[in-house]
């Protein structure tokens, strides 16, 4: 059974950075294409980040310059680098995964299997 957890969520001020971490287990982490999906209040959840199976990555133009996807394999883990942080970067993030998903799509209904989100509020 896919497993994702993630974590690091919290409070930061605007200009301010944080690490979301998602530990997954019962999948060939490899194998699977990793998202990044947020969700702000009264939006739809938006696919902002995806790392594929071949190391290829792809950014929604809303975080593009500022948020950095990436994986370690010997760790299952994914992570995000989130820097400069505005306030309608307010969220709760989740990562999703899925071994059969179009190249780098940031579709979200793509993904089949997901964490249970982490909340990032970014406020002064």
């Amino acid at each position: 059974e896919e497993q994702l957890v993630e974590s690091g969520g919290g409070l930061v001020q605007p200009g301010g950075s944080l690490r979301l971490s998602c530990v997954t287990s019962g999948f060939t982490f490899k194998s699977y294409a990793m998202a990044w999906v947020r969700q702000a209040p009264g939006k739809e959840r938006e696919g902002i980040a995806n790392i594929d199976r071949d190391g290829s990555t792809n950014y929604g133009d809303s975080v593009k310059g500022r948020f950095t996807i990436s994986q370690d394999n010997a760790k299952n883990t994914l992570y995000l680098q989130m820097n400069n942080l505005e306030p309608d970067d307010t969220a709760i993030y989740y990562c999703a995964a899925d071994s059969a998903v179009p190249i780098c799509t940031l579709i979200v209904p793509d993904f089949r299997f997901w964490g249970q989100g982490t909340q990032v509020t970014v406020s002064s």
